[in-house]
């Protein structure tokens, strides 16, 4: 028997205090849950980061110009379940200059598709 379960939901405040406990804080603080996917082995979540600018780009006049292609990384698993973590970035145009600017995000490992912290963990183990 094949399990699904989509959610498109809005967080309640109790399942995002649940999101903080398992997944890296980076993406429960600056991007928003829109949904998650239960399948057999495998859990998803999905991400959109959210319109606010880092305090890197204070004082400059920023204009949100859509989103970057979904990235897929894959995290901790969560009970037997693989995780897997889609993310959207925001990129945004600076006024003045027309020069697009992100964020610096090092989420994901180097020559990986995990997370950092699901890396640094499989490196201590092994």
């Amino acid at each position: 028997m094949i399990e699904l379960c989509i959610k498109n939901f809005m967080p309640s405040d109790s399942l995002l205090s649940i999101a903080k406990l398992l997944l890296p804080e980076i993406l429960t603080t600056y991007f928003d849950l829109s949904k998650y996917d239960v399948k057999e082995e495998e859990i998803h979540f999905y991400f959109k980061e959210i319109n606010n600018t880092s305090e890197e780009f204070k004082g400059q006049k920023l204009h949100s110009k859509g989103f970057f292609p979904e990235a897929t990384v894959q995290d901790f698993p969560i009970r037997g379940k693989n995780v897997y973590l889609h993310i959207i970035r925001r990129r945004w145009i600076e006024q003045s200059t027309n020069k697009v600017v992100t964020r610096d995000w090092n989420l994901v490992a180097k020559g990986t598709r995990i997370t950092s912290e699901f890396a640094t963990f499989l490196k201590e183990i092994s």
